[in-house]
């Protein structure tokens, strides 16, 4: 792949042209074999992070930073931020491949896309690496607090999650309080630990299952939370189930298993198939869209990009996602339509309007 692809090369990528630009690099010295993905520009330039994961195929690679772009797009959007969505992948075992080298090889390639991309962390990679990463282009972000960034935004992702759920229960069942309120958190790492913790401090009781069982003791320590198998507790009789590790997590096999009112997680991509949201309707289970939800992380680090950062204004901007779910939910009252539904179509009426108003032409949306 080159380091800029015409569009024929996109499309013979198999990219739906929906991308302003897909970019790759692959360096043979450092072993860097990256793909950059820019969906959208049209509110500013695009933020996502750079996920680090040794992908069976390049095509995998591609297909996952397509679809993670996107969200990126929407998520930005639905967060009321001026910016767009991309994101990269660096194809490899980090634990193999890390090295500074790599890093200055990536960040050469960042400068050349002329800051239409920033990037930040992301699954196999670490505010470390942005810091060192940082010592190579300027646009990276996420770096930590010694290096002038905002420094883990695990806390400030996990708050925006607790923030949805009060509003979920607020549209649901009258109080936004979830003291009393059974919740199964799936995923205890960094955001789903931070996630239990406020959500037990709210009151709530709470489940909780982790591939990695040290995290779970520390959970389980901390809150009096009850222990489940990270493969069954889906089906734990709940009022909100929180996907908070992998992607893909609600598929055809778990999404009849749910015995819960409401799906607010922190995971991305939690829907296996789009179609997941009509079915989840059906069984009379509200889904809040991730993108919405786990928009703290990108809401924080967009404060870091603006300059000095202001922590206060980005806890500020990272609560007002209680507001945008309780207006989904009022919208679905309204339409029938899913909450995911009525999200992207926002998101997307927001993209549309801004791309307009850059090319100089007027919205014909409604």
């Amino acid at each position: 792949m080159k380091a800029s692809q015409s569009d024929s090369e996109v499309d013979a990528l198999d990219t739906g042209g929906e991308h302003e630009e897909v970019a790759g690099i692959w360096r043979r010295g450092s072993g860097l074999r990256a793909i950059v993905a820019i969906h959208s520009t049209a509110l500013g330039p695009a933020l996502g992070g750079t996920r680090f994961r040794p992908y069976p195929t390049v095509a995998d690679g591609l297909a996952d930073v397509l679809r993670l772009s996107r969200a990126m797009s929407y998520k930005a959007a639905m967060a009321g931020l001026e910016l767009g969505g991309g994101k990269a992948v660096i194809l490899g075992d980090p634990s193999v491949l890390r090295s500074p080298g790599l890093w200055r090889d990536y960040g050469a390639f960042l400068n050349g896309l002329g800051g239409r991309y920033y990037t930040a962390e992301d699954v196999g990679t670490s505010i470390a690496d942005m810091d060192e990463l940082g010592r190579h282009t300027r646009f990276v972000t996420g770096r930590s607090v010694e290096a002038g960034g905002s420094g883990d935004p695990s806390p400030v992702t996990a708050f925006g999650v607790f923030r949805a759920m009060q509003a979920a229960a607020k549209s649901l069942w009258g109080s936004d309080s979830l003291a009393g309120r059974r919740i199964a958190v799936n995923g205890v790492g960094k955001v789903g630990g931070a996630l239990a913790g406020l959500a037990a401090g709210d009151g709530a009781k709470l489940v909780v299952a982790d591939v990695d069982q040290s995290a779970v003791r520390r959970v389980v320590d901390a809150t009096g939370a009850t222990a489940s198998d990270p493969g069954e507790i889906h089906a734990t009789a709940c009022d909100i189930y929180a996907p908070c590790a992998l992607g893909g997590a609600l598929d055809d096999e778990t999404v009849p298993a749910l015995a819960c009112e409401a799906v607010v997680g922190a995971a991305n991509n939690q829907l296996a198939r789009p179609e997941l949201a009509a079915v989840l309707r059906e069984r009379g289970i509200a889904y809040v869209p991730d993108y919405v939800v786990n928009a703290g992380g990108v809401i924080n680090i967009a404060y870091e990009r603006d300059g000095e950062y202001d922590p206060g204004a980005a806890h500020e901007h990272v609560a007002r996602i209680y507001d945008t779910v309780v207006a989904l939910f009022d919208e679905a009252s309204r339409t029938g339509d899913t909450l995911e539904a009525i999200a992207d179509r926002t998101a997307e009426q927001r993209i549309a309007v801004a791309d307009a108003a850059r090319a100089g032409g007027s919205s014909t949306l409604g």
